[in-house]
């Protein structure tokens, strides 16, 4: 009976999660790196996966990994003190537009999934009425 508040709450969880993830790209995308650095900040991209791994439920859907696309981007000028050898500085190749265009689709995904739960909460106090 509670299968269908669990796998909104799920979807709820994951794109908080892909929203997290968006948010730190979006703060990051104009601080300078080192791409040579295991530890430079790339992009995050959130990968969803069927099912839930700890109880073993088929239904729902779960943050698989989130993963940092290592690409970045140069920006030629010569004259900072920070440039490389070839004069560039590197910057993590995050497309702000991009960014916002896959906030605004989890944000509609958290959305409808609230409204889900919503209309399974109406349901089961209509079906207490009836029984009652």
């Amino acid at each position: 009976m509670f299968g269908l508040l669990d796998i909104s709450t799920s979807a709820l969880v994951a794109q908080r999660t892909r929203l997290d993830a968006i948010a730190a790209n979006l703060a990051n995308a104009e601080v300078r790196v080192d791409p040579k650095s295991p530890t430079a900040f790339s992009e995050r991209v959130v990968e969803f996966a069927t099912g839930d791994p700890e109880s073993g439920e088929e239904f729902g859907v779960h943050v698989a990994a989130i993963t940092p696309r290592r690409a970045f981007r140069a920006v030629y000028a010569p004259n900072d003190p920070n440039s490389d050898k070839g004069g560039n500085i590197w910057y993590p190749d995050i497309e702000p537009v991009s960014q916002q265009a896959n906030a605004m689709l989890a944000s509609r995904a958290y959305d409808a999934n609230l409204a889900a739960i919503g209309a399974s909460k109406a349901m089961f106090d209509a079906a207490l009425r009836i029984i009652a």
